[in-house]
């Protein structure tokens, strides 16, 4: 089947094409009265106080609200029930997302959104907020291509949406990743090694680069910046060595490179004994943040908001520090990348 998400004209499904409200007089639109909420992609940290303030938010604006479990692959195969505020109780506190999520290869064609339009008209939904990253906004773009009245909330630890300032999940994660690697730098200090911490960042060196400045590491590898091993890791810490120095801590972004290899090039090269650790799924757990909690939390009023006010098809922002929001299309065609000022700001901390 051919991949829908990159198609720029898209069959219409006439009979679900009555439900698009792009160009429509919005007092001609017969009011939202079911909603369902799914988490999709690599779950974050505050997932769950997302779900809990739609539900809630949704609840008390007069709506009926669902939940879809395993996200888009859930919603095709109908895995899908009604959620109240006591369902969403003793949630906000935790981890992870209790309606789970999954990756679907079948959502990822015309077929299986199709199944998904079809299975959201069999339960009467008149809307669906997604949770989720890129992947997941491009999954609710395809729906409302089909005519489906889409929200889209920002939950990612890796920061790389391009729309907003935020997302939900990466306070928590850096949090995390700074707790193991002072940790670990308590150790490598002990022992006179190298620690070379890999975190999380396939395509967005954001946790590396925040908590590389924070940990005090020695050397900062991000996929937006290329480097030249002998001059950005071996160099700093053979000056460091030269000054008196005992412990090292570099941190890579997995897309920037493998924590196991560089310590190897490391240890050859100096004979400074180098150990690997990957983080990994660790900076995924743990219960959210203040800062995870609320701005999931006002993100999902917002959410509700946009229903209420009849626009659709909307993805939730957090720009300068306010909560708002902006065309799907619009938002999944911007640009997102480090400052130039934070990468060099972090080099003169090296």
């Amino acid at each position: 089947m051919p991949l829908l998400y990159d198609e720029s004209n898209l069959p219409v499904i006439s009979e679900l094409r009555a439900k698009c409200y792009d160009n429509v007089n919005k007092d001609e639109v017969e009011p939202i009265k079911k909603i369902a909420v799914l988490t999709s992609g690599g779950d974050a940290p505050g997932m769950n106080a997302a779900i809990r303030s739609v539900v809630r938010a949704g609840w008390n604006a007069g709506f009926e609200v669902y939940g879809v479990t395993r996200g888009f692959h859930g919603l095709w195969k109908g895995e899908i029930r009604e959620l109240t505020k006591r369902d969403v109780s003793e949630t906000l506190q935790r981890g992870g997302t209790f309606l789970m999520t999954a990756r679907s290869k079948t959502f990822m064609t015309d077929a299986g959104v199709l199944k998904g339009a079809r299975m959201m008209e069999a339960y009467d939904l008149d809307a669906l907020v997604v949770i989720g990253g890129d992947g997941s906004y491009k999954g609710a773009r395809a729906l409302a291509r089909l005519g489906m009245p889409v929200i889209g909330i920002p939950g990612t630890i890796d920061n790389d949406i391009s729309s907003t300032d935020y997302t939900i999940g990466y306070d928590t994660a850096m949090n995390t990743a700074m707790d193991c690697i002072d940790k670990l730098r308590d150790t490598a200090s002990s022992h006179e090694r190298c620690s070379v911490i890999e975190v999380m960042g396939r395509r967005a060196g954001y946790i590396a680069l925040n908590v590389g400045i924070a940990t005090g590491a020695e050397a900062i590898l991000i996929p937006e910046v290329p480097y030249d091993f002998n001059r950005d890791v071996l160099r700093i810490i053979l000056d460091g060595r030269n000054k008196g120095k005992k412990h090292y801590v570099v941190i890579v972004a997995e897309g920037a490179g493998s924590a196991t290899e560089i310590a190897k090039q490391i240890e050859d090269a100096t004979e400074i004994e180098s150990r690997p650790t990957i983080l990994g799924h660790l900076q995924r757990g743990g219960s959210p943040s203040l800062r995870d909690r609320t701005t999931a939390s006002l993100m999902g009023i917002q959410a509700i908001d946009c229903l209420l006010e009849k626009r659709y098809n909307r993805i939730i922002i957090e720009k300068d520090g306010k909560i708002s929001d902006v065309d799907i299309e619009q938002g999944l065609d911007m640009k997102k990348t480090i400052p130039a000022i934070d990468i060099e700001n972090a080099k003169r901390l090296s």
